[in-house]
């Protein structure tokens, strides 16, 4: 979309489209495809902002953006300092949807520095999809209980963040584990005991043909997935491993921290917000 698109018969020199702010008034928080897509639309609206990314992979991802990056792990106490010296107006927190204490720091800095809070998360697509094999649990410990009945060979595409737990909560199976193709990441599986035959670093999200065809070459007897949504490619995960007879444990989200209208689960929703924000600015 263009800037138009969002400010309908609105020249492009009007006065609120070109409004240039400082860097540090909207902070865009989340190392994710859909932070991108929000930078991209501030870059639309000629809005300054800044992207707090947690991880270089973060920074890679954001790729192009004409924001400033910030890279590093912000605690608590971290956040409000840098809202407050940075005298921030908007936060957008398009953090991971499993990346609950981040979002829950979030949620508590803009509570004390008197900053407005959006939430982005993209929707789940889990009602369209039933199965007798198809199984949703709230953690990774119910998930683990569930894997335990199942054969022995168990691939996890749930990222790198939590390997050690299912390591623990699975120390009798054969875990396979789809991560990233970043060195750290791999570094970090060999550390956990994976062997070169368990670690298949891959960027995603993938079609369901080459899904089906992983999951034959890695012979899984159970595959656990997370509901990432359209985005993270939730259906093509998920519907050629009940396909091919192969039981699948996903884990629900947590509940958003934010509601009502600061909740946005769409790009367009985004749009309308940002459309809102700089009329009232």
């Amino acid at each position: 979309w263009q800037q138009s698109d969002v400010y309908p018969g609105w020249p492009d020199d009007h006065p609120t489209r070109l409004r240039a702010v400082s860097h540090g008034e909207v902070l865009v928080m989340g190392g994710t495809s859909d932070a991108r897509a929000l930078c991209q639309q501030l870059d639309a609206a000629q809005v300054k902002y800044t992207l707090s990314v947690a991880t270089p992979t973060g920074q890679q991802l954001a790729g192009d953006i004409r924001g400033q990056v910030r890279c590093g792990r912000l605690e608590l106490e971290e956040m409000i300092a840098w809202l407050k010296a940075n005298r921030t107006r908007w936060v957008i927190d398009a953090s991971h949807p499993y990346a609950e204490a981040v979002s829950r720091n979030i949620v508590r800095a803009c509570e004390t520095a008197g900053v407005l809070l959006s939430r982005y998360q993209r929707p789940e697509q889990l009602s369209g999809l039933t199965h007798p094999l198809l199984y949703t649990v709230e953690s990774i410990e119910q998930a683990c209980e569930v894997a335990r009945r199942f054969g022995q060979r168990v691939l996890l595409t749930t990222g790198s963040k939590d390997l050690a737990r299912w390591r623990a909560g699975l120390g009798e199976k054969t875990l396979l584990a789809r991560v990233l193709p970043v060195a750290d990441v791999i570094a970090q599986c060999a550390g956990l005991g994976f062997g070169v035959g368990e670690i298949f670093a891959l960027c995603g999200p993938f079609s369901a043909e080459f899904n089906a065809a992983f999951y034959r070459q890695c012979r899984a007897d159970v595959v656990i997935t997370k509901a990432s949504g359209a985005e993270g490619g939730y259906q093509e995960k998920v519907q050629p491993c009940l396909d091919a007879g192969i039981p699948c444990i996903v884990i629900t989200r947590p509940a958003p921290l934010v509601t009502g209208e600061e909740l946005l689960e769409s790009q367009a929703a985004f749009a309308r917000r940002l459309a809102r924000w700089l009329a009232a600015a």
